[in-house]
C-alpha cells in the first residue's frame, strides 16, 4: 500500500502542484476568499504545516493519518478515500488535501473551498506549499519565518558533514521487500544535497522513482549508509539488518551507519524534514 501510494503521488505531483498554487489565493472560481476558521486537513503534511505556521486553532478536524502534532484533532476521516458527506458534516470553510479527485468538485458544489497541496518533488515546492498555506490562512509572516528557519537549519546540517564524507553511497529502505527511492524523489533529493550517491538510481529503468531492489543488488552496491524508513511499520533496525544473510559484511553495517528513522518524517515534506536531515548527517559522520 505504501509503495503504491508513493508511486501515485509521484505521478500526480508535478501537474497538481502548478494548478493548486495558481488557485490558492482566489480559488477555482476566481473569487477572493475570507480567512478560513474551520479547516479540515486530509493531508498529514498539510496538518504539520498548518500547526507550524500558527493556523492550528483554525483546524477543526484532520484525517486518520495525521498523527503529528499531538494536539491535532484526529478523526476517522480518510485522505485516501475521502467521504464527502463525512467531511461536510464538520461544516468546513476550507479542506486541504494532497490528492485530487471527483470529491473535490463535489465539495465545491456544496460551497466548500478545497486546496490541493500535492506531494512536493523538491524543497522549493515544499517551501512554496508552506507559504501558500500562510497566504490562505492569514499567517503569511509566520509561514515565511518557518521557511527561513528550515532553510537556515538545513544549510547548517549539510555543512556539518565533512567534505570527505560527501562521497558516501546510501540505500533508503521503504519496506522489507527492498523498495527504495531514487534521487528523482523528494527524499532522494535530500540525499543529493549532501552529495551522497543513491544506489537506487542504477536500478530504476522505468524511472518510477521507487524501484524494487534485490538483495543481491544491495550487497553488490555495498552502501556506506542504510536508512530504514520501515522502522515503525515493520520493526526494522540495525540489529535486524545485520541479521540478514550476508548483510553483516556491508560497509554500512561494519561502520555502524545504519539508522532507523521515523517512517512518517521520512515520507512527508513538512518542517520535520530538518529532523530527518539531521539524523542522516549524524550517521554520515559516524565511524
Amino acid at each position: 500500500m505504501l509503495r503504491r501510494s508513493l508511486a501515485v503521488l509521484a505521478a500526480l505531483a508535478a501537474a497538481l502542484f502548478v494548478v493548486s498554487l495558481a488557485a490558492a489565493a482566489t480559488g477555482r472560481s476566481g473569487r477572493v476568499h475570507a480567512v478560513p476558521s474551520r479547516i479540515v486537513s486530509l493531508s498529514p503534511t498539510a496538518t504539520e504545516d498548518l500547526f507550524a505556521i500558527g493556523a492550528g486553532p483554525q483546524v477543526i478536524a484532520v484525517d486518520d493519518q495525521s498523527n503529528y502534532p499531538k494536539q491535532a484533532p484526529r478523526t476517522a476521516l480518510s485522505g485516501y478515500t475521502p467521504n464527502v458527506e463525512a467531511i461536510a458534516a464538520y461544516r468546513p470553510d476550507l479542506v486541504v488535501v494532497s490528492n485530487g479527485g471527483p470529491f473535490v468538485s463535489q465539495l465545491e458544489r456544496l460551497g466548500i473551498r478545497v486546496l490541493v497541496e500535492p506531494a512536493a518533488e523538491n524543497l522549493a515546492q515544499a517551501y512554496e506549499e508552506i507559504r501558500q498555506l500562510g497566504r490562505v490562512t492569514g499567517h503569511v509572516k509566520k509561514a515565511a519565518a518557518v521557511v527561513r528557519s528550515m532553510q537556515r537549519q538545513l544549510k547548517q546540517v549539510i555543512q556539518s558533514v565533512p567534505r570527505a564524507r560527501r562521497h558516501l553511497s546510501v540505500y533508503h529502505e521503504l519496506d522489507q521487500t527492498y523498495y527504495s527511492a531514487t534521487t528523482d524523489t523528494f527524499i532522494g533529493r535530500i540525499y543529493k544535497l549532501f552529495g551522497f550517491r543513491d544506489i537506487a538510481d542504477g536500478a530504476d529503468p522505468t524511472g518510477s522513482g521507487y524501484p524494487q531492489l534485490s538483495g543481491e543488488y544491495i550487497l553488490a552496491q555495498n552502501p556506506d549508509i542504510i536508512v530504514l524508513a520501515d522502522s515503525k511499520c515493520c520493526g526494522q533496525n540495525e540489529q535486524t539488518v545485520a541479521a540478514r544473510p550476508g548483510w553483516q559484511n556491508l560497509a554500512a553495517v561494519r561502520n555502524h551507519r545504519v539508522i532507523a528513522v521515523d517512517d512518517d518524517i521520512a515520507s512527508r515534506w513538512g518542517p520535520r524534514i530538518v529532523q530527518f536531515a539531521r539524523a542522516v548527517a549524524a550517521i554520515a559522520k559516524r565511524g
